[in-house]
């Protein structure tokens, strides 16, 4: 997920007196909002799962957990960490939105890799640090991992993963459209509830992951591996389709500046 501001933009070269920035001061001012954008995503993710898998917690006195409360949960948490982190790098907290951004063009190939780093070694951290401090086990029965519906085949979990993610990134296209340039305000409020709705709608079904950083960090500590590969090629090819078919279709190049 990203803002309008976003912080991997290219950096244009400067005069100064007359004459160009010298090549090894730019090198160090990418290199610079590089590593405040990748630690950035460290913790807008850390945070996602630590938080958004928070809410999966079962509720003392309840026998089932209230069905709205997790896609809440990681609704609001997703508007917090796009107000806090969005203009330092985009909050996307996600590698399906990354790869979008390689793919836009609004970032390099490099960068995104250390992006998907980032996010998931936090997520794993984030739910990590759930573990220490959680009043339940939840390795036993997997909470917070996800499962799709056993009514579900595995192609019909991944079509779902598909096209919720494609949904989801329509929405980080729109906001790199520069013909929606003055459409922008409350981009924080818009996103959360947008996981919010989507969470609603595909979570008794898949598990609403949309992310496969966030699948990945509760299957790395509770060992539950099975048709996991639905969370990384659902996503990455649904983000990917959304972002190619935005900017090929509907983006006016004219006026973002594209050839």
């Amino acid at each position: 997920m990203t803002t309008e501001n976003h912080i991997v933009d290219v950096i244009k070269s400067v005069s100064v007196k007359g004459s160009k920035i010298l090549p090894n001061r730019e090198m160090l001012i990418n290199f610079t909002s590089s590593w405040k954008a990748v630690t950035a995503e460290f913790i807008s993710t850390l945070l996602l799962l630590f938080f958004g898998c928070m809410s999966c917690l079962p509720l003392q006195g309840h026998s089932n957990q209230p069905p709205l409360y997790a896609p809440f949960g990681f609704g609001f948490i997703v508007l917090f960490n796009i107000q806090a982190f969005g203009h330092i790098s985009g909050a996307h907290m996600n590698p399906a939105v990354t790869l979008g951004a390689v793919l836009w063009g609004k970032m390099t190939i490099p960068l995104g890799i250390a992006y998907f780093i980032a996010q998931c070694s936090g997520a794993a951290i984030g739910y990590g640090m759930l573990l220490a401090v959680s009043p339940v086990d939840l390795i036993p029965a997997g909470i917070c991992t996800t499962q799709f519906q056993t009514q579900l085949t595995e192609i019909q979990a991944l079509a779902i993963e598909v096209v919720l993610t494609a949904s989801l990134n329509f929405l980080n296209c729109a906001i790199w459209d520069p013909t929606n340039a003055s459409n922008l305000e409350s981009v924080s409020l818009k996103f959360g509830l947008t996981i919010t709705g989507l969470s609603i709608a595909g979570g008794p079904l898949t598990g609403a992951s949309m992310n496969p950083a966030r699948s990945l960090g509760p299957a790395l500590w509770t060992g539950q591996w099975s048709t996991h590969w639905v969370y990384w090629i659902g996503p990455l090819f649904g983000g990917s389709l959304s972002a190619l078919f935005y900017k090929h279709v509907w983006l006016n190049k004219i006026s973002d500046g594209a050839n």
